[in-house]
């Protein structure tokens, strides 16, 4: 079985009607409860459970402590490499863009994680651009090789591999794999990645599993908000993480919670998500799944990642940048971002932010 006979079991769900039927009473009934089910979460996702955001806000803080207590692990994403054999018309990456493209040397790696870790940050996520050609698994693991020297948990955000490549990157001190969707609606998918590797739905659809079988001792999986209706995007990627972290119990799960942003190519989502959109998303996540890891990007102004803290965040990245090279200035002057961010804050400043509202921030947590 694979995620993929659940999305078809609720792909033609009649989810307009189930929202309508749902009264208040349903509502407060859920909030109450200790465990929800499939339909319990699509619940906190309608348009009526809004009216009870103060209530679902307070049941997800007290979970977040219960699990996590008052803790957000940092992170900051290093970016290898921007060349890409996809033509997703949403990133600024696309193989169709022009823009200079550019790959780390190991050298430039040492000098991006000598930069990296002089914050003090002993977790990253490295990222390349999509082409199995430039960033080879053999380029990966070199890279690897020298990163954890400098890092206690290394995880990766990469095309799709299969279980054995992924299992090679493990070997090599890979421990973590964040794969998003994009988009789990499969005719939208189909219409916004044309063409490349990435066109295969299914595949892309079971890399988690892969990283899960692989044995990766966490997997963060997302859909890229501003895609599609967000309530139902929500929806599955909540299925989605439930179903792994039911069957693969050795594997961390998490979510992250993406909203689309300025890219290269001009792309302009058909659908809003505001920032109320945003918390009712991150609460009835909460609710649905209090073990899960929770995971908000510089995506996100500096104001509202602050308030986000308390409703369920474990995870953030500070110091940010989406370039290749950006740490150690290895980039080229005219180096072109995935994407624009909104927090620009550094380690120390979102450090002392945390602090401040009576979190721990936490550099290590896995050895």
């Amino acid at each position: 079985m694979s995620f993929y006979e659940i999305y078809n079991r609720f792909k033609k769900f009649d989810f307009e009607n189930y929202w309508q039927r749902i009264n208040d009473a349903a509502i407060l009934k859920i909030i109450a409860k200790d465990r929800l089910d499939y339909l319990d979460y699509l619940a906190l996702l309608s348009p009526k459970a809004t009216a009870f955001m103060e209530l679902i806000a307070q049941k997800a803080q007290q979970l977040t402590v219960q699990h996590f207590g008052r803790t957000v692990l940092l992170y900051t994403p290093l970016y290898l490499a921007n060349y890409c054999s996809n033509h997703c018309v949403y990133c600024s990456f696309s193989a169709l863009n022009k823009l200079p493209r550019q790959k780390l040397t190991l050298q430039q790696v040492t000098a991006e994680a000598q930069a990296i870790a002089a914050t003090g940050l002993r977790h990253i996520l490295i990222l390349t651009g999509e082409s199995s050609t430039h960033s080879s698994t053999i380029y990966i693991e070199k890279c690897t090789e020298v990163l954890k020297k400098y890092f206690n948990s290394i995880s990766i955000e990469i095309h799709p591999l299969d279980i054995t490549d992924y299992s090679k990157l493990i070997a090599a001190g890979v421990d973590g794999l964040t794969i998003y969707q994009e988009v789990y609606n499969q005719a939208i998918y189909q219409r916004l990645h044309p063409s490349g590797p990435k066109k295969n739905y299914h595949y892309r659809l079971d890399t988690p599993e892969r990283g899960c079988q692989a044995k990766m001792r966490a997997v963060n999986i997302g859909a890229l908000l501003g895609l599609a209706d967000w309530r139902k995007e929500s929806f599955f990627t909540g299925l989605h993480a439930d179903y792994l972290q039911n069957k693969y119990l050795d594997t961390e799960i998490s979510i992250s919670v993406p909203r689309i942003r300025a890219n290269l190519g001009g792309f302009r989502p058909e659908y809003d998500v505001s920032d109320r959109d945003l918390v009712q998303i991150i609460l009835a996540h909460r609710l649905f799944m209090p073990r899960a890891g929770i995971t908000v990007s510089t995506r996100e102004r500096v104001e509202l990642r602050n308030n986000l803290i308390k409703l369920g965040v474990t995870k953030m990245s500070a110091g940010v940048t989406t370039a290749v090279g950006g740490h150690a200035g290895n980039g080229s002057e005219t180096g072109t971002a995935q994407f624009e961010i909104s927090d620009t804050r550094g380690v120390p400043e979102i450090r002392a932010m945390l602090l401040k509202s009576g979190y721990q921030p936490v550099f290590k947590d896995w050895q």
